[in-house]
C-alpha cells in the first residue's frame, strides 16, 4: 500500500472505560484477514485493548486468559473467528512458521497479535499497527497511537 493511503492518529485515554471505548470504535473497522499488531511495555494495556476488541467482535468467552504460554487463543465471533497471539516468549519468526501462524492471516481470521515485533518480518504489508504508552505517572492513563487504511473510511475515535 501507498504511504499516503494511511491515516495517522493518536488518541490520549484517561481511563481503562475510554480503553475499552477505543476498542470497541476500532474493532468496527476490522474485518476477516486483517492483523493488528499491539505494540507496548509490559503494563501499556495491550492485553485490555485486545480483549475489548474481542468482546466488541462477539467473542462470548468469560475467561479470556493471556495466550502469553499457549501462543495463540482461538475464538469464535461474529462472522469471524479471532486469533488473539502473543509472541513475547518467541525468539524469532522461524518458531512461528513451524506452527503455521500464517494460516491465521486469510478469512476467517482476524488476529490481534501482542509482542509483534518479535517476528516483523512474518506481519503482511497491511499489518493495523496500535502503540499503546503508559500516559506520565497515572496509572490508567494510556496514549494509544497508529494508522488505518483511508480507504476504511474510520472516522475515528470521540472519546
Amino acid at each position: 500500500m501507498l504511504e499516503d493511503a494511511w491515516k495517522n492518529f493518536r488518541y490520549h485515554l484517561d481511563s481503562e472505560e475510554q480503553t475499552i471505548d477505543f476498542a470497541r470504535c476500532f474493532s468496527l473497522l476490522l474485518k476477516p484477514s486483517d492483523v493488528v499488531a499491539l505494540h507496548g511495555d509490559l503494563g501499556a494495556g495491550k492485553s485490555v485493548l485486545a480483549r475489548a476488541m474481542m468482546r466488541s467482535l462477539g467473542v462470548r468467552e468469560q475467561v479470556m486468559p493471556s495466550p502469553t504460554f499457549s501462543i495463540i487463543q482461538e475464538y469464535e465471533a461474529r462472522g469471524c473467528r479471532v486469533a488473539h497471539m502473543d509472541w513475547y516468549r518467541l525468539h524469532g519468526a522461524e518458531e512461528l512458521e513451524i506452527i503455521g501462524v500464517r494460516d491465521y492471516f486469510r478469512p476467517p481470521w482476524i488476529c490481534l497479535i501482542e509482542w509483534a515485533e518479535r517476528a516483523p518480518s512474518l506481519l503482511p504489508e497491511t499489518t493495523l499497527h496500535l502503540h499503546m504508552m503508559t500516559a506520565g505517572d497515572q496509572p490508567t492513563c494510556r496514549v494509544v497511537e497508529g494508522r488505518v487504511p483511508v480507504s476504511r473510511g474510520w472516522k475515528g475515535w470521540n472519546g
